[in-house]
């Protein structure tokens, strides 16, 4: 049996026993595999992933370490203040993958589909409760969330207040994009300021935030730069750094690990290959624990991911002002390229692939997820009237039991085929 199946097993059973040996189970093995990492990570990724990954294990780990300095946070909600009053973010959707990797996110599903959540919410968002209600996560000092893309939040964060029964801030996000709703943001973002230094007792240095939102807007600048500059360059891929990008791409956002993460790919992409083989941009989430999309995608020379939706998902002519922070960080959120029309999210999309130069793309339609699924048809007439093939694959990014790997495996080999990249399996 697979050590991860059996280290889980474990987890599950003791989640429903004695959650607090548990929690403590969880926290160790992940410590174990972040120091596995450290010693043995694949030396196929550049040194920018490798530092990645180990980023991604310390964002997990520190809400178990130390949940009284971690906020839950849904995953667009912008941290800068967080970070301010030295509070970690503790993430639905990032911990889900995590729970998912170590092969318990059935029984938490299972969990939360029998205390009342429908079968259609999504799984990342069902994993996270079921793992809260089992008392597998530890409590929080407050909730930030925002409504921003994902209905699935108004169920999940309130639920969440109860279950935990603490401090909880929620921001709206209107779908319009003007000016008037960046200063009714802003306004909450104020307020915002003000609740975190209740509950935390600090003080918010308006000057020191300047300095972290000029921090994200150079990380965002280095991250856009990296993507042009791999258009022409080989950088090989697994199936989770895409979407390690896009966690900590979001909820880092303002920190200086975020920023590094930046600088190196900027170095690294200076001493890459020239490019080879096709490329693929993706659309939303990646089934980082599929056998069949690893097949066809992960290390190979003539089909890599050459881009992730969440990793950069901004419209190209985004501009704010770091000396007029709340306003900036309110203007991310109205102009995030997921709010609004889904024309909005397809034209950004289709400029970042052209970017990256992708030869295709996948627009993966979560289940779960109505944004993208209401949204695949109009994108895959878009994205090819615009010159890129697009693969509709179905499925879901977190939950294993879904099956259709077989299908998955010949849809996503024939698509290869097709753009020349790959023999068909």
């Amino acid at each position: 049996m697979d050590i991860v199946d059996v280290f889980g097993g474990y987890v599950d059973k003791f989640s429903q026993t004695s959650p607090s040996r548990a929690r403590w189970l969880l926290r160790t093995g992940w410590s174990v595999q972040k120091l596995r990492q450290k010693m043995t990570t694949d030396k196929m990724l550049i040194p920018a992933d490798r530092y990645l990954a180990e980023l991604m294990m310390n964002t997990m780990i520190r809400p178990l370490k130390k949940p009284d300095q971690s906020a839950i946070v849904s995953i667009f909600t912008p941290c800068e203040l967080l970070q301010e009053v030295g509070l970690n973010p503790y993430n639905v959707e990032g911990f889900s993958c995590y729970l998912a990797g170590t092969h318990i996110e059935r029984g938490c599903i299972q969990q939360a589909e029998n205390s009342g959540l429908s079968e259609t919410l999504c799984s990342y968002h069902k994993t996270f409760l079921g793992a809260a209600e089992k008392g597998l996560l530890p409590k929080p000092k407050c909730i930030v969330y925002t409504n921003l893309v994902c209905d699935a939040n108004l169920v999940t964060f309130r639920k969440l207040s109860e279950l935990f029964d603490v401090p909880t801030f929620a921001i709206d996000v209107p779908m319009q994009q003007n000016e008037d709703n960046v200063k009714y943001v802003a306004d909450q973002l104020r307020e915002l300021a003000k609740f975190l230094e209740k509950q935390t007792g600090k003080t918010i240095d308006i000057e020191r935030v300047k300095q972290r939102v000029a921090r994200t807007k150079q990380t965002m600048k280095n991250y856009d730069v990296f993507q042009k500059k791999r258009a022409d360059k080989y950088i090989p891929s697994d199936l989770v750094s895409p979407l390690y990008a896009g966690m900590t791409g979001n909820i880092l956002l303002g920190t200086e690990e975020e920023q590094k993460y930046t600088q190196m790919l900027l170095h690294d992409v200076e001493q890459a290959p020239a490019a080879k083989g096709k490329r693929i941009y993706w659309m939303h989430t990646i089934p980082y624990w599929s056998a069949a999309v690893a097949k066809q995608l992960r290390f190979r020379e003539d089909a890599q991911i050459v881009g992730c939706e969440l990793a950069h998902n901004y419209p190209q002519d985004l501009e704010f002002d770091p000396e007029q922070p709340f306003e900036a960080m309110a203007k991310r959120m109205v102009y995030h390229a997921l709010n609004g029309s889904i024309k909005r999210r397809i034209e950004t999309g289709i400029y970042h692939a052209k970017q990256a130069g992708a030869d295709g793309a996948v627009w993966f339609a979560h289940w779960g997820c109505k944004h993208t699924l209401g949204g695949a048809q109009i994108a895959k007439r878009m994205f090819e009237e615009a010159g890129i093939p697009l693969l509709i694959l179905d499925g879901d990014g977190c939950d294993r039991s879904h099956g259709g790997e077989g299908q998955t495996a010949t849809r996503l080999g024939a698509f290869l085929e097709m753009l020349g990249g790959a023999e068909h399996e």
